[in-house]
C-alpha cells in the first residue's frame, strides 16, 4: 500500500510530465508519435499516441487532485468518509492502470529491441 508521501510524489511527477513535456504551453516542438512520424498521417478522427498518453496521464493527475481535495475537506470536517475512500480508491486504480500500461510499453520496447534487423 503506497504511503501518502509516495502518492504525493507521484502526483507531482505526473503533473510535471503533463505540464512540462507534453503540455500545450511547453516551448519547442511537440513530440510526434504514432503513424504521423512514419509518413502515414492520421485521419481526422484518430488521435496520436502522444495525445492519448497525455489524456491518460491528465486523468490520473485529476483523480489524485480530487482525492487530495476530498482528504482536505474530510480533515476540515466538511466531507464524508465514503467520498474520501471512493476518491482514494479511484486514484489508486488509475495509478495501477498507468503503471501497468507503462510496464507493457517497456516490455514491448524490449521485445522490439530483440528483433533481428
Amino acid at each position: 500500500m503506497p504511503s501518502p508521501s509516495i502518492a504525493a510524489g507521484a502526483y507531482a511527477q505526473l503533473a510535471r510530465i503533463t505540464d512540462g513535456g507534453l503540455g500545450a504551453g511547453s516551448a519547442g516542438p511537440k513530440p510526434t508519435l504514432g503513424l504521423a512520424s512514419l509518413g502515414a498521417g492520421p485521419q481526422a478522427d484518430e488521435q496520436s499516441f502522444a495525445s492519448v498518453l497525455k489524456d491518460a496521464i491528465g486523468s490520473v493527475v485529476e483523480a489524485g487532485k480530487l482525492s487530495d481535495r476530498q482528504s482536505e475537506q474530510m480533515a476540515a470536517g466538511k466531507a464524508d468518509v465514503v467520498d474520501v475512500v471512493t476518491a482514494v480508491a479511484e486514484t489508486e486504480t488509475a495509478i495501477e492502470t498507468l503503471v501497468s500500461v507503462r510496464d507493457r510499453v517497456i516490455q514491448s520496447y524490449e521485445e522490439i529491441m530483440r528483433m533481428p534487423i
